[in-house]
């Protein structure tokens, strides 16, 4: 218990250090909205704390089974033991479901009441309206899930279980939950593994070849200037043009910024880091993918391959890799990298485009949307692990009680799917300039066929234009 609730502490820790340098600052007055604000923050600080442990949960119980079998008799890792890990996946999973469905509908409804009209109002009279609306949507969700479960399994036993609660309910709405969060992880993992080069390439200093630093420095200066002086010299009654000319300006100080960065960076920074960051992450694309079409053919020919092909041979008894603690080191890897682009990709799409959190700038409610979202990716995140064969560790408490997990045709579709999507995303990506080009050369280009401005990077020329590569 003491070894769980200090891996919590840190965890809550660092949460809420994430989570305060992107939300909006308030006022400091003790006031009825700040009490508000504040309980719905620890509450989201608690959701985001145990995304991260599920986010953990696995590599640990990897990691954790190697040094079993690589030190069975030593003394200082007798704490590390299969009942500890099996207590984690439990708390883990008890945990993702009382954020789930109770806190994190909690605090929003907290978040957005006023209290019953001819009541008193305060704290009270907010808390009131709150359990209302948590026991009005819990009876809507449970009729929803009686209702699906009696018509998709009408026989006696299953109509007998749907009257427990703790057993049935519960497991099954979750695996409702997590089946949704893998398909939400089938859509956004292909477009993050993309992504990633491109988020990469905006953080790190690209090598210089064929430019003049020095001369987009000189252009960029004369047009900052430009600027400056026209904002200096528009009356202040046009506010629309202020806002424009401010924007204008903002934009090129940080391409400003980027060439300082640039032209400071050393050889090695430019010409070294680079090329060996983009190497290794398609390397790691290359790796995922082989992976997953090697389970395709596993699923093929041997039934043990599907999730729920074997109870396993449990923690510290046999290696969970066939290359031992390199192939256990090198899951861990590829879990991380999956979960990394998982949330680039879920950024990235258009309809969570306006979701993404901005530092100092992003309210409360928008901060829990985004504890939801992370929260549903990460508890499907092992799901998808064992579902894509990136890891032969069998899920442990309610995570490995999903019944679609078991049914080969939906496994082996999931495979094909994300594949499939991955590789069309990446050819996509590497095939984009040379793509525009070829519209360009048969005059189809202003058509605009393959316009994508997250992919496209604007980079100014020699002659101070703007070029799309």
């Amino acid at each position: 218990f003491q070894i769980c609730f200090l891996l919590f502490a840190v965890l809550y820790i660092v949460s809420y250090f994430i989570i305060t340098r992107y939300k909006r600052k308030a006022d400091e007055q003790e006031d009825e909205d700040a009490i508000v604000n504040r309980i719905s923050l620890f509450l989201s600080t608690f959701t985001l704390a145990v995304s991260a442990g599920a986010v953990l949960l696995l590599p640990f119980s990897i990691i954790s089974n190697e040094i079993l079998l690589s030190f069975p008799q030593n003394y200082y890792i007798q704490w590390l033991n299969g009942s500890l890990i099996h207590g984690l996946w439990n708390l883990a999973s008890l945990f993702s479901n009382l954020c789930l469905f109770v806190l994190m509908p909690f605090a929003f409804f907290f978040l957005e009441s006023e209290g019953f009209a001819g009541l008193k109002k305060g704290i009270r009279a907010r808390i009131l309206e709150t359990l209302v609306m948590l026991i009005l949507l819990a009876l809507l969700i449970l009729g929803i899930v009686w209702v699906a479960s009696a018509l998709i399994d009408n026989d006696a036993a299953s109509m007998e279980s749907l009257y427990d609660l703790w057993e049935f309910y519960l497991p099954y709405l979750y695996s409702c939950i997590s089946l949704m969060g893998c398909l939400l992880l089938l859509l956004c993992t292909p477009v993050g593994l993309s992504r990633m080069f491109t988020v990469m390439g905006q953080l790190l200093v690209k090598p210089t070849i064929l430019e003049d630093l020095d001369e987009q420095m000189y252009i960029i200066t004369l047009e900052e200037e430009a600027i400056q002086r026209k904002l200096n010299g528009t009356p202040s009654t046009v506010e629309d043009q202020t806002v424009e000319l401010e924007r204008e300006l903002e934009k090129v100080r940080c391409r400003k910024t980027n060439l300082e960065r640039r032209k400071k960076a050393s050889a090695w920074e430019r010409n070294l880091v680079y090329p060996a960051v983009m190497i290794l992450l398609l390397i790691e694309t290359s790796i995922s993918v082989l992976l997953v079409a090697f389970n395709i053919l596993y699923l093929l020919v041997d039934e043990t391959a599907m999730p729920k092909g074997s109870g396993g041979p449990g923690i510290g008894n046999a290696s969970l890799s066939t290359f031992g603690f390199v192939g256990a080191a090198l899951e861990i890897i590829l879990i991380f990298y999956l979960m990394v682009s998982s949330v680039v990709g879920f950024y990235s799409l258009r309809f969570f485009e306006n979701f993404t959190p901005r530092k100092d700038d992003t309210t409360m409610t928008k901060i829990i949307g985004n504890c939801v979202s992370i929260l549903v990716l990460s508890s499907a995140l092992p799901v998808m692990s064992r579902t894509l064969g990136i890891t032969r560790f069998d899920l442990l408490g309610d995570f490995g009680r999903f019944n679609w997990l078991g049914n080969f045709y939906i496994v082996l579709s999931y495979n094909l799917l994300f594949a499939i999507m991955t590789t069309l995303c990446l050819v996509r990506k590497f095939t984009s300039a040379v793509r525009e080009e070829l519209l360009k050369a048969i005059g189809l280009d202003k058509l605009h066929l393959s316009n994508n401005p997250r992919d496209s990077e604007t980079k100014p020329s020699a002659n101070g234009h703007q070029k799309a590569l």
